[in-house]
């Protein structure tokens, strides 16, 4: 299979380019060279690589930024959305594009009752990155309504691993212990800890991708986690078992988001009865490689 990434340099696109290629898959990957939101360069870059699967991955992707960039947000993420749709049509080879939402969609879930959230949930994205993810949403639907695109878009829950910016919230964590644990340091800033999020292994997320292109169902859309919530606090208290040290975990307002989503848990049985997916490296295996990753660059 021929495949194209956008965002391909990004944390996941580097993942999934790893995974396609081990499939047998001659990959594509496209990053900062081709500007996302003109779809003249897109349409040359699509046309060019002649795919049979597009992965459209290329976003504005953090959440607690995108409030001091909103504008920026929408047009990277909405537009750039519009022209590989765009290109999609026009592009003779592709038989499948996978277009990647969030779960942040989903919006501030207060009533335990409502979870997990599955692909039927109410929508009500409270950030400029949620909103523009949903907007993209629309565009997704529209050219699989309109133009009988063989689209599906995924809503990935968080996913985390070796290579993430420090910028989130698992690697910022694991990057201040590793360097506690590197200069003796007593104490870490810290965030929300109380959040609760459902993680998945980047790994394990890409091969969900893969699976999906091949037999999802265009036109639908399928959440891609674990079906298990943690809170970030748990994350905290495993890395530091981890680093064989307990720092002190100080809270810093300047790392607490305006809005925060209290608890994210997703239903997985649509991706699963599609494609048989389970995800096979388990939470503590990853803290353990994001660990081991942020003590060599700290070292």
């Amino acid at each position: 299979m021929r495949a194209l990434i956008t965002g391909g340099g990004g944390f996941v696109g580097h993942w999934l380019a790893a995974h396609l290629r081990e499939e047998g898959d001659h990959v594509v990957a496209i990053d900062r060279e081709v500007e996302i939101t003109d779809p003249a360069a897109v349409s040359v870059a699509v046309s060019a690589a002649a795919p049979d699967a597009i992965y459209h991955l290329a976003a504005l992707s953090h959440v607690g930024q995108s409030w001091g960039a909103p504008l920026e947000v929408l047009r990277v993420n909405v537009l750039g959305t519009a022209a590989v749709l765009e290109a999609a049509v026009r592009c003779q080879t592709a038989s499948r594009v996978l277009v990647t939402s969030s779960a942040e969609v989903y919006g501030a879930v207060t009533d335990p009752a409502l979870l997990p959230l599955d692909e039927t949930s109410p929508t009500a994205p409270v950030t400029p990155y949620a909103a523009s993810k949903l907007a993209a949403e629309a565009l997704v639907s529209q050219a699989y309504h309109g133009h009988g695109l063989p689209v599906v878009t995924v809503r990935p829950f968080n996913h985390v691993g070796p290579g993430q910016s420090d910028q989130f919230a698992v690697a910022a964590l694991a990057h201040r212990i590793a360097e506690a644990e590197a200069r003796g340091a007593g104490a870490i800033p810290v965030g929300n800890l109380g959040a609760r999020r459902d993680f998945t292994d980047v790994r394990d997320v890409v091969r969900a991708y893969r699976l999906l292109v091949v037999a999802g169902e265009p036109g639908a859309v399928y959440n891609v986690c674990s079906g298990t919530d943690v809170a970030i606090s748990e994350i905290a208290e495993v890395l530091q078992r981890l680093a064989g040290r307990s720092v002190e975990l100080r809270p810093d307002p300047d790392l607490v988001r305006p809005i925060e989503v209290p608890v994210l848990r997703g239903d997985p049985t649509r991706l699963r009865a599609a494609t048989g997916w389970v995800p096979t490296i388990p939470l503590e295996q990853t803290l353990a490689d994001v660990l081991s990753s942020w003590r060599a660059v700290t070292r």
